[in-house]
């Protein structure tokens, strides 16, 4: 089929991956569809047609899905960050426990397994305790503002990069995600800024003052403002760092960095204390964690806490185990369960993380926990296993591409009694516990929705040895 064709009447039957809605054609042929939800009846224009399915973008709506809800930002539809704002938070829920269901029985091929009820977020905005914010001196003009013709003097822009265009910037002038006063900080930021003459980064010549804003609370309610400058203007920066401080009590540490460099990640800048510590102190049922402006720390903190709780009931921990905590990170997860076992060995590749999580067992004083950085694939390995108490239990974490296949063999010589499986991809985690249903039964399955308004879900897996 020709690209840009239109396809009319067109009932989206489900959610499906990466939050699009899902149609079918008169003849059966499967059409992928952004900018609708699904129950929605719709006409569809055309953007790319394979052998088994179409993609395309909704042009017309022409029955409402009774799942709609009006969304809250007046930037949705543009920003791309809560693509499912406009989705009750009901049936947000419900598509996320199919996803992950669906997910182990098709890819995994298993059927013999307890589904939980989906752990669903206390909070559905408001959630995120850590934000970015992008400075622009050409900001993101929407399609009636340039078919006005008009003459747009203020291209200054504070916010989110448009998605698939990394050089737009949308200028934000309210997000729902961070709590209080982080809208109040980037606002005051982008006045005073302007009204100051501070100049807003070019990110296509590369130049510029002000380049990006990051804002971190903790759970008490104390922030941390970092700011990333192109180059050093010491009076500037000191005159917008001390306006910030005296107008937000709130903030409890400022610092910066100078990024002369063409991308904007932070890891490998110096950091640079303007006010307070540097960083700010959390709490997880007792447990203390130092977070710092490069630390790694869930973003949704209340409902991290629900899936280290659940990780740890999974676990069912006597006191006398030893867990191996594979993907550790900082070594939070390490830390939660440590409580309850004899001894716990956490693997990471990021040797800043290894650190951190080394200094936080020390924090909190448990003598129980040991750390050890590299590639998993060449740490883990049989030489390492030989070394160690063999494990009771293994928890494994991994990022969105799933465990490497040396690291599910390994796992499979290893042959702890029980696997905690954690992911936040259920596709590649399903892939991994299908290479281990020969050894392994999977008990029980449960979906966590750490990321309202957006189709993301983690998921807990139990599996036990045969």
């Amino acid at each position: 089929m020709k690209k840009n064709t239109i396809l009319e009447n067109i009932r989206l039957l489900n959610a499906g991956a990466k939050g699009v809605a899902v149609g079918k054609t008169e003849d059966g042929k499967t059409v992928l569809v952004s900018g609708a939800v699904p129950g929605d009846l719709v006409n569809v224009r055309v953007r790319k047609s394979k052998s088994r399915y179409m993609e395309g973008e909704a042009v017309a709506i022409l029955e409402k899905s009774p799942f709609r809800v009006d969304p809250k930002c007046i930037h949705f539809g543009v920003c791309g960050g809560c693509k499912w704002q406009n989705l009750a938070y009901e049936k947000q829920l419900d598509f996320k426990q199919d996803e992950v269901y669906n997910n182990i029985r098709r890819i995994g091929g298993l059927d013999d397994f307890e589904t939980l009820p989906i752990l669903g977020s206390a909070q559905q905005y408001f959630y995120r305790n850590k934000m970015e914010f992008s400075f622009s001196d050409a900001r993101w003009l929407t399609q009636e503002e340039v078919n006005s013709g008009a003459d747009f003097l203020d291209k200054n822009a504070l916010g989110f990069h448009i998605p698939g265009m990394w050089s737009k910037i949308l200028d934000l002038k309210e997000c729902f995600l961070q709590e209080d006063p982080s809208n109040a900080i980037r606002l005051e930021v982008r006045k005073f800024a302007e009204k100051n003459g501070m100049a807003f980064y070019d990110v296509r010549n590369q130049e510029g003052f002000l380049r990006t804003l990051m804002l971190r609370q903790n759970s008490k309610g104390e922030w941390m403002v970092l700011f990333q400058l192109f180059r050093e203007e010491k009076e500037q920066q000191q005159k917008l760092f001390d306006h910030l401080i005296s107008a937000f009590p709130q903030i409890r540490t400022l610092v910066f960095a100078i990024n002369p460099k063409s991308n904007d990640s932070v890891y490998d800048l110096d950091i640079q204390t303007y006010y307070g510590d540097g960083f700010l102190m959390e709490e997880m049922d007792g447990l203390q964690f130092k977070i710092g402006p490069k630390s790694f720390f869930q973003t949704n903190y209340r409902q991290a806490l629900e899936l280290y709780r659940k990780t740890l009931e999974f676990a069912d921990l006597k006191g006398d185990e030893v867990v191996y905590d594979l993907y550790t990170g900082t070594g939070t997860i390490a830390q939660y369960v440590a409580r309850n076992a004899r001894q716990v060995i956490g693997i990471e590749s990021v040797q800043e993380a290894i650190e951190a999580a080394q200094a936080h067992a020390k924090l909190n004083g448990l003598e129980n926990c040991t750390f050890y950085c590299g590639d998993m694939k060449d740490v883990f390995t049989e030489e390492f296993l030989a070394a160690h108490p063999k494990a009771d239990v293994l928890i494994t974490d991994p990022p969105r591409d799933g465990m490497h296949h040396k690291v599910v063999e390994q796992i499979l010589k290893l042959a702890p009694e029980k696997v905690v499986y954690v992911s936040c991809n259920s596709a590649t985690q399903a892939r991994d516990i299908a290479l281990m249903k020969d050894q392994y039964t999977l008990v029980k399955i449960l979906p966590v929705d750490m990321f309202p308004q957006t189709h993301h879900v983690e998921n807990i897996a139990l599996l036990k040895k045969k």
